[in-house]
């Protein structure tokens, strides 16, 4: 670096002293001066060169120069090179770890040492509300400003989430937040939807206290029969009589209820697929009707209508208990001498099987919640019926199954209406007939 201007100024002094017994003193110093001024003027030009590049370096070419400033321009020429290579190589990994995180499933913000945002992935933007480029450099709580949040932030508990609940449009959200320190002073919020999650353990809760409830007091009956019967002596055969029909009613309560819990934990098993089949309807809803009389015990007058001699693809057992269930629960909602209509065939192109009862009907605020398991409008009245709350949401699993869909209509006193609709793909066309009715 130091080697070229050296030899250029020793250059000019040899010149000089050569100079000086042609040009004498005087012409030798003057020649001297000329030749250094000359070289200043040229460092002062390359010097002014550079300096008005490196105030915009990338509108125009890095001037090279000669000499000494021609090494100085290519040693930053390299050191330019390998800086933008360096900042590629970080453009890169910056764009990879935003990609990545882009595609994580969780919310994730990045906040600086004051709590303002830096960046944030589009899940975080969908779970808080926030926008990646409007809300850069704003403070975090001035945008989610839920107290439990504000207070979860500033305590710097890492490692502890906070379970969040968000109002949206489409409704409550539960996301697990949580705090991760990393660098100088800055942090991650993570956050994860846990809504299903929080959905499935109350209804697991929700389903335990129900059960327990169900069985608790057909084995309350069961337990105090047996102590009256174990403290009679001498034992009273009237009383044993009666004892032992109650008895036996409320284990056969226990057996359904067993039993609706069992079909339901199939209906929900992914390893129990659907077993399809050619299922004669009308054949099964004749069978059904049967079925009707014998629980009605001519206390209602039971119908069936068929319209159709279409068949149906899927699982003959599973369809004749969601039936089954439909019959049943209007037989045991219908007064005395009321009507039950069965009816199979078309409605709007989709095959339909509907059960019509003049029974006491559902006032609408309950009509959504009825598939719900152990939902009851009236709990009295279903226990007095011997209904075990789980009839429609096997009706609803099956349905499911079958891709079909439960319209009810219902108002309260003037009895309801229970439709499953099939979809086309379902439909097996066997001809039609003439409407069928078969009464009772």
């Amino acid at each position: 670096m130091w080697g070229r201007p050296l030899s250029t100024v020793v250059l000019i002094g040899v010149i000089a002293l050569v100079s000086w017994p042609l040009l004498g003193s005087r012409g030798a110093l003057l020649f001297l001066c000329l030749m250094l001024l000359g070289l200043l003027l040229h460092h002062l030009r390359n010097l002014s060169l550079l300096y008005r590049w490196l105030q915009d370096p990338q509108s125009q070419t890095m001037p090279m120069g000669s000499g000494a400033w021609e090494y100085l321009s290519s040693h930053m020429l390299r050191m330019l090179k390998r800086q933008r290579e360096t900042e590629s190589r970080l453009s890169e990994a910056l764009s990879r770890f935003q990609l990545a995180g882009a595609a994580l499933p969780d919310a994730v913000v990045i906040l600086d040492s004051t709590d303002r945002i830096e960046w944030c992935n589009p899940k975080a933007e969908d779970y808080f509300g926030l926008d990646n480029q409007r809300d850069r450099g704003q403070q975090i709580t001035y945008i989610l400003r839920q107290p439990q949040f504000v207070e979860h932030l500033s305590s710097n508990q890492a490692g502890e989430p906070l379970v969040l609940k968000i109002s949206r449009p489409a409704g409550e959200m539960v996301l697990a937040v949580q705090q991760v320190p990393y660098g100088d002073s800055r942090k991650l919020i993570l956050g994860r939807d846990i809504t299903r999650w929080e959905r499935l353990e109350t209804t697991r809760r929700d389903f335990v206290a129900n059960v327990s409830h169900e069985l608790r007091t057909p084995l309350t009956v069961v337990g105090g029969f047996l102590e009256t019967l174990d403290d009679m002596d001498p034992p009273d055969p009237e009383m044993s009589k009666r004892a032992i029909e109650l008895m036996r009613q409320q284990t056969s309560r226990m057996t359904r209820l067993v039993e609706d819990l069992l079909t339901l934990s199939r209906l929900e098993s992914t390893q129990n697929p659907l077993r399809e089949e050619d299922v004669n309807v009308p054949e099964m809803l004749r069978a059904l009707h049967q079925d009707a009389q014998v629980l009605s015990a001519g206390r209602h007058r039971i119908r069936v209508v068929l319209e159709s001699t279409d068949w149906l693809k899927g699982n003959t057992e599973e369809l004749r208990s969601a039936f089954g269930n439909l019959i049943s629960n209007a037989v045991r909602y219908t007064p005395e001498n009321g009507e039950i209509e069965m009816r199979w065939g078309l409605r709007d192109a989709h095959l339909t099987f509907a059960v019509r009862d003049t029974g006491i009907g559902i006032e609408p605020q309950h009509i959504d919640r009825l598939t719900e398991r152990f939902y009851r409008v009236d709990r009295s009245r279903s226990r007095e019926t011997g209904g075990t709350g789980l009839g429609l949401a096997i009706v609803k699993h099956v349905l499911n199954r079958h891709q079909a869909r439960l319209d009810i209509q219902s108002m309260p006193g003037s009895g309801s209406t229970f439709s499953v609709v099939f979809p086309e793909t379902r439909r097996l066309a066997a001809g039609r007939t003439p409407a069928e009715k078969v009464s009772a």
